[in-house]
Protein backbone atom coordinates (compact mmCIF):
# COMPACT_ATOMS: atom_id res chain seq x y z
CA UNK A 1 0.00 0.00 0.00
CA UNK A 2 1.91 3.39 -1.04
CA UNK A 3 1.57 6.13 1.81
CA UNK A 4 -0.21 9.26 1.30
CA UNK A 5 1.96 12.18 0.29
CA UNK A 6 2.01 14.77 3.00
CA UNK A 7 1.44 18.64 2.44
CA UNK A 8 1.64 21.32 4.82
CA UNK A 9 2.18 21.77 8.94
CA UNK A 10 -1.55 20.25 9.59
CA UNK A 11 -1.50 17.85 7.11
CA UNK A 12 2.10 16.40 8.19
CA UNK A 13 0.98 15.64 11.55
CA UNK A 14 -2.44 13.90 10.08
CA UNK A 15 -0.61 12.49 7.32
CA UNK A 16 2.28 10.40 9.68
CA UNK A 17 -0.45 9.17 11.95
CA UNK A 18 -2.52 7.32 8.98
CA UNK A 19 0.20 6.52 7.21
CA UNK A 20 1.54 4.74 10.22
CA UNK A 21 -2.18 2.79 10.69
CA UNK A 22 -1.96 2.36 6.81
CA UNK A 23 1.27 0.32 7.06
CA UNK A 24 0.39 -1.34 10.28
CA UNK A 25 -3.01 -2.86 8.53
CA UNK A 26 -1.30 -3.37 5.03
CA UNK A 27 0.25 -6.06 7.13
CA UNK A 28 -2.55 -7.86 7.69
CA UNK A 29 -3.58 -7.86 4.90
CA UNK A 30 -2.75 -10.82 2.05
CA UNK A 31 -3.80 -10.55 -1.17
CA UNK A 32 -4.37 -13.97 -1.34
CA UNK A 33 -6.85 -14.43 1.24
CA UNK A 34 -8.87 -11.51 -0.54
CA UNK A 35 -12.19 -13.81 -0.92
CA UNK A 36 -12.36 -14.60 3.25
CA UNK A 37 -14.11 -11.99 5.30
CA UNK A 38 -11.09 -11.16 7.53
CA UNK A 39 -9.94 -9.60 3.86
CA UNK A 40 -12.55 -7.54 3.10
CA UNK A 41 -12.52 -6.60 6.52
CA UNK A 42 -8.96 -5.53 6.15
CA UNK A 43 -9.31 -3.57 2.71
CA UNK A 44 -12.21 -1.70 4.14
CA UNK A 45 -10.28 -0.54 7.08
CA UNK A 46 -7.18 0.64 4.63
CA UNK A 47 -10.40 2.41 2.60
CA UNK A 48 -11.87 4.52 5.85
CA UNK A 49 -8.67 5.32 6.71
CA UNK A 50 -7.80 6.98 3.36
CA UNK A 51 -11.12 8.61 3.85
CA UNK A 52 -10.54 9.84 7.58
CA UNK A 53 -7.46 11.29 5.75
CA UNK A 54 -9.16 12.90 2.92
CA UNK A 55 -11.98 14.14 5.04
CA UNK A 56 -9.28 16.09 7.50
CA UNK A 57 -7.94 17.92 4.13
CA UNK A 58 -11.18 19.37 3.35
CA UNK A 59 -12.29 23.05 4.82
CA UNK A 60 -13.51 23.47 8.32
CA UNK A 61 -16.81 24.98 8.60
CA UNK A 62 -16.55 28.67 9.57
CA UNK A 63 -17.84 27.81 13.01
CA UNK A 64 -15.24 25.37 13.09
CA UNK A 65 -12.58 26.79 11.92
CA UNK A 66 -9.61 27.83 14.27
CA UNK A 67 -9.47 31.90 14.28
CA UNK A 68 -5.73 32.74 13.03
CA UNK A 69 -3.31 34.52 15.22
CA UNK A 70 -3.98 38.36 14.77
CA UNK A 71 -0.38 38.60 13.34
CA UNK A 72 -1.34 36.55 10.20
CA UNK A 73 -3.56 38.79 8.56
CA UNK A 74 -2.08 42.05 7.32
CA UNK A 75 -3.47 45.18 9.21
CA UNK A 76 -5.59 47.25 6.32
CA UNK A 77 -6.16 50.17 9.17
CA UNK A 78 -4.79 53.30 7.75
CA UNK A 79 -1.18 54.15 9.36
CA UNK A 80 -0.53 55.76 12.66
CA UNK A 81 0.49 58.95 12.27
CA UNK A 82 3.83 59.49 13.22
CA UNK A 83 5.09 61.20 16.31
CA UNK A 84 5.41 65.20 16.56
CA UNK A 85 7.73 66.71 15.58
CA UNK A 86 9.15 69.18 18.24
CA UNK A 87 7.56 72.61 18.29
CA UNK A 88 7.98 74.95 15.05
CA UNK A 89 9.56 78.07 15.24
CA UNK A 90 6.59 80.91 16.51
CA UNK A 91 5.91 82.48 13.01
CA UNK A 92 4.75 79.25 11.47
CA UNK A 93 1.32 77.68 11.21
CA UNK A 94 0.35 75.47 13.73
CA UNK A 95 -2.22 72.49 12.34
CA UNK A 96 -5.45 72.36 14.26
CA UNK A 97 -7.16 69.17 13.77
CA UNK A 98 -11.33 69.68 14.16
CA UNK A 99 -11.71 73.41 12.19
CA UNK A 100 -14.32 72.92 9.69
CA UNK A 101 -13.02 77.31 8.68
CA UNK A 102 -16.55 78.42 8.89
CA UNK A 103 -14.91 82.49 8.52
CA UNK A 104 -11.42 81.14 7.37
CA UNK A 105 -9.53 78.28 6.71
CA UNK A 106 -5.88 76.83 8.12
CA UNK A 107 -4.40 77.09 4.67
CA UNK A 108 -5.55 80.48 4.22
CA UNK A 109 -4.58 81.27 7.78
CA UNK A 110 -0.91 79.46 7.11
CA UNK A 111 -0.31 81.71 3.88
CA UNK A 112 -0.83 85.35 5.50
CA UNK A 113 2.51 87.53 6.49
CA UNK A 114 3.62 88.46 9.77
CA UNK A 115 4.83 91.44 9.52
CA UNK A 116 3.54 94.71 8.00
CA UNK A 117 0.91 97.26 9.70
CA UNK A 118 -1.89 94.40 9.29
CA UNK A 119 -0.65 92.16 11.44
CA UNK A 120 1.16 93.88 13.90
CA UNK A 121 -1.80 95.76 14.77
CA UNK A 122 -3.36 92.17 14.83
CA UNK A 123 -0.65 90.89 17.15
CA UNK A 124 -1.06 93.97 19.84
CA UNK A 125 -4.67 93.44 20.29
CA UNK A 126 -4.10 89.66 21.26
CA UNK A 127 -1.48 90.47 23.39
CA UNK A 128 -3.85 92.55 25.32
CA UNK A 129 -6.31 91.37 28.50
CA UNK A 130 -9.66 91.50 26.29
CA UNK A 131 -11.89 91.17 29.32
CA UNK A 132 -14.76 89.15 30.31
CA UNK A 133 -17.10 88.46 27.72
CA UNK A 134 -20.27 90.68 28.08
CA UNK A 135 -23.19 89.03 25.75
CA UNK A 136 -25.60 91.56 26.75
CA UNK A 137 -23.72 94.80 26.35
CA UNK A 138 -23.76 95.82 22.51
CA UNK A 139 -20.97 97.67 22.40
CA UNK A 140 -18.37 94.89 24.54
CA UNK A 141 -15.39 94.88 22.07
CA UNK A 142 -13.96 90.92 23.75
CA UNK A 143 -15.49 89.60 20.89
CA UNK A 144 -13.14 90.82 18.44
CA UNK A 145 -10.14 90.63 20.92
CA UNK A 146 -10.85 86.95 21.48
CA UNK A 147 -10.83 86.49 17.70
CA UNK A 148 -7.53 88.19 17.43
CA UNK A 149 -6.52 85.73 20.00
CA UNK A 150 -7.55 83.04 17.77
CA UNK A 151 -5.43 84.53 14.53
CA UNK A 152 -2.87 84.61 15.92
CA UNK A 153 -2.41 81.43 18.16
CA UNK A 154 -3.30 79.44 14.76
CA UNK A 155 -0.68 81.07 12.80
CA UNK A 156 2.02 81.01 15.38
CA UNK A 157 1.29 77.98 17.42
CA UNK A 158 1.59 80.47 20.77
CA UNK A 159 -0.48 77.91 23.14
CA UNK A 160 -1.15 81.62 25.65
CA UNK A 161 -3.25 83.65 23.36
CA UNK A 162 -5.56 79.45 22.27
CA UNK A 163 -6.12 79.36 26.36
CA UNK A 164 -7.53 82.74 27.00
CA UNK A 165 -10.02 82.14 23.94
CA UNK A 166 -10.74 79.09 26.03
CA UNK A 167 -11.22 80.99 28.96
CA UNK A 168 -13.48 83.34 27.32
CA UNK A 169 -15.27 80.51 26.04
CA UNK A 170 -16.10 78.87 29.46
CA UNK A 171 -17.05 82.13 30.54
CA UNK A 172 -19.93 82.18 28.06
CA UNK A 173 -20.29 78.56 28.70
CA UNK A 174 -21.03 79.52 32.61
CA UNK A 175 -22.87 82.69 32.22
CA UNK A 176 -26.01 81.13 33.02
CA UNK A 177 -29.19 82.34 31.51
CA UNK A 178 -29.03 85.61 28.79
CA UNK A 179 -30.45 88.91 29.70
CA UNK A 180 -30.53 91.51 26.96
CA UNK A 181 -31.57 92.07 23.40
CA UNK A 182 -31.64 90.37 20.50
CA UNK A 183 -29.38 93.08 18.86
CA UNK A 184 -26.58 92.86 21.54
CA UNK A 185 -26.45 88.64 21.15
CA UNK A 186 -26.30 89.14 17.44
CA UNK A 187 -23.36 91.68 17.65
CA UNK A 188 -21.28 89.60 20.35
CA UNK A 189 -21.54 85.94 19.47
CA UNK A 190 -20.83 85.27 16.03
CA UNK A 191 -16.54 86.22 16.98
CA UNK A 192 -16.78 83.43 19.90
CA UNK A 193 -18.23 80.93 17.69
CA UNK A 194 -15.83 82.15 14.80
CA UNK A 195 -12.74 82.18 17.59
CA UNK A 196 -13.56 78.72 18.58
CA UNK A 197 -13.75 77.29 15.07
CA UNK A 198 -10.24 78.59 14.16
CA UNK A 199 -8.68 76.96 17.44
CA UNK A 200 -10.22 73.66 16.43
CA UNK A 201 -12.10 73.76 20.07
CA UNK A 202 -13.33 70.57 19.87
CA UNK A 203 -9.94 68.74 19.30
CA UNK A 204 -8.07 70.31 21.64
CA UNK A 205 -10.69 70.66 24.80
CA UNK A 206 -13.86 68.06 23.58
CA UNK A 207 -15.23 68.86 26.94
CA UNK A 208 -15.45 72.66 26.76
CA UNK A 209 -16.85 72.33 23.01
CA UNK A 210 -20.06 69.55 23.68
CA UNK A 211 -21.11 72.31 26.36
CA UNK A 212 -20.62 75.44 24.00
CA UNK A 213 -21.82 73.83 21.48
CA UNK A 214 -25.05 72.88 24.12
CA UNK A 215 -24.80 76.99 25.33
CA UNK A 216 -24.84 78.34 21.43
CA UNK A 217 -28.10 76.14 20.48
CA UNK A 218 -29.69 77.54 23.47
CA UNK A 219 -28.28 81.06 22.37
CA UNK A 220 -30.67 80.81 19.15
CA UNK A 221 -34.08 80.71 20.90
CA UNK A 222 -33.24 81.87 24.55
CA UNK A 223 -36.03 84.56 25.27
CA UNK A 224 -34.83 88.20 24.50
CA UNK A 225 -36.27 91.84 25.29
CA UNK A 226 -37.16 94.91 23.79
CA UNK A 227 -37.95 93.76 20.56
CA UNK A 228 -37.87 90.32 18.90
CA UNK A 229 -38.21 87.27 21.05
CA UNK A 230 -34.75 85.45 20.30
CA UNK A 231 -32.16 85.61 18.08
CA UNK A 232 -33.54 83.75 15.01
CA UNK A 233 -37.08 86.11 15.24
CA UNK A 234 -34.59 88.79 15.21
CA UNK A 235 -33.48 87.26 11.79
CA UNK A 236 -36.71 86.97 10.41
CA UNK A 237 -39.02 89.74 11.73
CA UNK A 238 -35.91 92.90 10.84
CA UNK A 239 -34.94 93.54 7.53
CA UNK A 240 -31.97 95.82 9.35
CA UNK A 241 -28.71 96.34 11.62
CA UNK A 242 -30.67 93.91 13.97
CA UNK A 243 -31.45 90.98 11.79
CA UNK A 244 -28.12 91.55 10.11
CA UNK A 245 -26.58 91.00 12.97
CA UNK A 246 -28.66 88.38 14.36
CA UNK A 247 -28.02 86.17 11.47
CA UNK A 248 -24.76 86.62 11.20
CA UNK A 249 -24.82 84.95 14.43
CA UNK A 250 -27.25 82.55 13.87
CA UNK A 251 -25.41 81.53 10.54
CA UNK A 252 -22.39 81.22 12.80
CA UNK A 253 -23.84 78.74 15.42
CA UNK A 254 -25.51 77.12 12.79
CA UNK A 255 -22.20 76.05 10.81
CA UNK A 256 -19.90 75.49 14.12
CA UNK A 257 -23.04 72.70 14.87
CA UNK A 258 -23.23 71.25 11.37
CA UNK A 259 -26.95 71.89 11.68
CA UNK A 260 -27.51 71.81 7.87
CA UNK A 261 -31.21 72.26 8.40
CA UNK A 262 -30.38 75.61 10.48
CA UNK A 263 -27.98 77.06 8.13
CA UNK A 264 -30.54 76.48 5.42
CA UNK A 265 -33.07 78.32 7.05
CA UNK A 266 -30.78 81.25 7.96
CA UNK A 267 -30.00 81.08 3.96
CA UNK A 268 -33.72 81.32 2.87
CA UNK A 269 -34.19 83.91 4.66
CA UNK A 270 -30.74 86.17 3.75
CA UNK A 271 -31.39 85.21 0.05
CA UNK A 272 -35.22 86.69 1.04
CA UNK A 273 -33.49 89.68 2.18
CA UNK A 274 -30.86 90.37 -0.88
CA UNK A 275 -34.24 90.82 -3.10
CA UNK A 276 -35.60 87.46 -3.47
CA UNK A 277 -39.15 87.86 -2.26
CA UNK A 278 -40.09 84.10 -3.54
CA UNK A 279 -37.76 82.80 -0.95
CA UNK A 280 -38.63 84.71 1.85
CA UNK A 281 -40.92 87.61 2.57
CA UNK A 282 -41.54 87.67 5.92
CA UNK A 283 -39.85 90.81 7.08
CA UNK A 284 -41.81 93.32 8.61
CA UNK A 285 -40.54 96.78 7.43
CA UNK A 286 -40.69 100.81 9.07
CA UNK A 287 -41.34 103.46 6.44
CA UNK A 288 -41.44 102.39 2.97
CA UNK A 289 -40.02 105.59 1.38
CA UNK A 290 -37.00 104.59 0.43
CA UNK A 291 -38.20 101.56 -1.18
CA UNK A 292 -38.21 100.90 -5.49
CA UNK A 293 -41.23 99.17 -4.85
CA UNK A 294 -43.01 99.80 -1.60
CA UNK A 295 -45.55 96.93 -2.27
CA UNK A 296 -42.40 94.26 -2.52
CA UNK A 297 -40.49 95.65 0.06
CA UNK A 298 -36.87 93.95 0.33
CA UNK A 299 -33.72 94.70 2.12
CA UNK A 300 -32.24 95.89 -0.45
CA UNK A 301 -33.10 98.32 -3.89
CA UNK A 302 -32.85 96.20 -6.70
CA UNK A 303 -30.85 96.45 -9.95
CA UNK A 304 -31.84 99.60 -11.83
CA UNK A 305 -33.94 100.97 -9.36
CA UNK A 306 -34.60 104.59 -10.10
CA UNK A 307 -36.76 107.41 -8.40
CA UNK A 308 -37.48 110.75 -8.85
CA UNK A 309 -34.43 110.61 -11.78
CA UNK A 310 -31.92 108.95 -9.03
CA UNK A 311 -30.42 105.91 -8.69
CA UNK A 312 -31.41 103.69 -5.46
CA UNK A 313 -30.10 100.62 -7.06
CA UNK A 314 -28.33 98.92 -3.88
CA UNK A 315 -30.29 100.93 -1.40
CA UNK A 316 -30.49 99.21 2.63
CA UNK A 317 -34.24 100.98 2.53
CA UNK A 318 -34.76 99.62 6.05
CA UNK A 319 -31.85 101.06 7.38
CA UNK A 320 -31.56 104.42 5.20
CA UNK A 321 -34.70 105.31 6.62
CA UNK A 322 -33.52 106.22 9.80
CA UNK A 323 -32.41 109.41 7.78
CA UNK A 324 -36.02 110.16 7.20
CA UNK A 325 -37.84 110.98 4.33
CA UNK A 326 -36.05 110.75 0.83
CA UNK A 327 -34.61 113.49 -0.08
CA UNK A 328 -31.31 114.25 -2.61
CA UNK A 329 -28.62 114.13 -2.49
CA UNK A 330 -28.80 111.66 -0.07
CA UNK A 331 -28.25 111.74 3.83
CA UNK A 332 -24.89 109.54 5.24
CA UNK A 333 -26.93 107.40 7.47
CA UNK A 334 -24.24 105.21 9.24
CA UNK A 335 -26.78 102.26 10.30
CA UNK A 336 -26.83 101.45 6.28
CA UNK A 337 -23.24 100.60 7.40
CA UNK A 338 -23.86 98.85 10.76
CA UNK A 339 -26.19 96.79 8.17
CA UNK A 340 -23.69 95.95 5.84
CA UNK A 341 -21.35 94.70 8.92
CA UNK A 342 -24.30 91.96 9.61
CA UNK A 343 -24.74 91.30 5.78
CA UNK A 344 -21.43 90.43 4.90
CA UNK A 345 -20.43 88.35 7.69
CA UNK A 346 -24.02 86.61 7.13
CA UNK A 347 -22.63 86.25 3.04
CA UNK A 348 -18.91 84.85 4.37
CA UNK A 349 -20.17 82.47 6.65
CA UNK A 350 -22.72 81.11 3.55
CA UNK A 351 -20.50 81.54 1.30
CA UNK A 352 -18.24 79.44 3.05
CA UNK A 353 -20.78 76.82 3.69
CA UNK A 354 -21.71 76.39 -0.19
CA UNK A 355 -23.82 79.08 -1.19
CA UNK A 356 -23.91 81.81 -3.91
CA UNK A 357 -24.52 84.43 -1.37
CA UNK A 358 -22.33 87.07 -3.00
CA UNK A 359 -24.22 86.52 -6.36
CA UNK A 360 -27.59 86.70 -4.68
CA UNK A 361 -29.79 89.39 -5.63
CA UNK A 362 -27.53 90.46 -8.95
CA UNK A 363 -24.77 90.93 -6.47
CA UNK A 364 -27.10 92.89 -4.11
CA UNK A 365 -24.30 93.28 -1.28
CA UNK A 366 -21.87 94.70 -4.12
CA UNK A 367 -24.24 97.09 -5.61
CA UNK A 368 -24.77 98.27 -2.18
CA UNK A 369 -21.10 99.31 -1.31
CA UNK A 370 -20.91 100.90 -4.81
CA UNK A 371 -24.38 103.35 -4.37
CA UNK A 372 -22.41 104.14 -1.26
CA UNK A 373 -19.20 104.81 -2.46
CA UNK A 374 -20.27 105.95 -5.81
CA UNK A 375 -23.80 107.89 -5.86
CA UNK A 376 -24.17 108.61 -2.15
CA UNK A 377 -20.13 109.79 -1.91
CA UNK A 378 -20.31 108.05 1.50
CA UNK A 379 -17.31 106.37 2.41
CA UNK A 380 -16.85 104.01 5.58
CA UNK A 381 -15.16 105.27 8.42
CA UNK A 382 -14.58 103.85 12.34
CA UNK A 383 -15.26 100.23 12.73
CA UNK A 384 -16.79 99.94 9.01
CA UNK A 385 -13.62 100.31 7.59
CA UNK A 386 -13.04 96.49 7.60
CA UNK A 387 -15.60 96.02 4.87
CA UNK A 388 -14.10 97.18 1.84
CA UNK A 389 -11.51 94.46 2.67
CA UNK A 390 -14.53 91.96 2.28
CA UNK A 391 -16.00 93.15 -0.52
CA UNK A 392 -12.79 93.34 -2.70
CA UNK A 393 -11.83 89.84 -1.66
CA UNK A 394 -15.35 88.45 -2.87
CA UNK A 395 -16.26 90.49 -5.50
CA UNK A 396 -12.19 91.28 -7.24
CA UNK A 397 -12.90 95.18 -6.95
CA UNK A 398 -10.53 98.39 -5.53
CA UNK A 399 -13.00 100.16 -2.96
CA UNK A 400 -10.22 102.09 -1.28
CA UNK A 401 -9.89 100.63 2.08
CA UNK A 402 -7.41 101.97 5.22
CA UNK A 403 -4.25 99.77 6.08
CA UNK A 404 -5.12 100.05 9.55
CA UNK A 405 -8.71 99.16 9.29
CA UNK A 406 -10.51 98.86 12.62
CA UNK A 407 -12.50 95.77 13.71
CA UNK A 408 -16.12 96.01 13.63
CA UNK A 409 -19.30 95.32 16.45
CA UNK A 410 -19.12 91.96 15.23
CA UNK A 411 -16.03 90.45 13.34
CA UNK A 412 -12.74 92.15 12.23
CA UNK A 413 -9.37 92.04 11.08
CA UNK A 414 -10.10 91.54 7.52
CA UNK A 415 -7.67 93.87 6.42
CA UNK A 416 -5.26 90.94 7.25
CA UNK A 417 -7.35 87.58 6.79
CA UNK A 418 -9.37 88.86 3.95
CA UNK A 419 -5.99 91.14 1.72
CA UNK A 420 -6.89 90.51 -1.85
CA UNK A 421 -3.13 89.43 -2.81
CA UNK A 422 -4.13 86.32 -0.28
CA UNK A 423 -7.46 85.86 -2.19
CA UNK A 424 -8.64 82.43 -2.65
CA UNK A 425 -11.63 82.22 -3.97
CA UNK A 426 -13.31 85.50 -4.79
CA UNK A 427 -15.90 86.08 -7.22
Amino acid sequence: MNAIPLGGTREREIGIQVNTYLRRQSRGCDTRLMRSARALVCVIAVLGAHALFAQSLAPLPDRQRPREPATREPDRRAPREPAPREREPRTRPVEVAGSSGIWIDRATIAALPTRGVAWSNLVREASRECGTPELHDQDDGTNVCVMAKALVSARTGNARFAADVRSALRSIVDSGTYRGRALSLGRELAAYVIAADIIGLRAIDRDLDERFRVKIRQLLTTPTTDGPRNLVECHERRPNNWGNHCGASRAAVAAYLGDSRELARAAQVFKGYLGDRASYAGFRYGDLAWQCHPRSPVGINPKGCVIDGHSLDGVLPDDQRRSGKRRWPPPHENYVYEGLQGALAQAVILHRAGFDAFDWGDQALLRAVRWLYHTAHYEPVGDDTWIPYVVNYYYGTDFPAPESARTGKNVGWTNWTHQRDHRRSSK
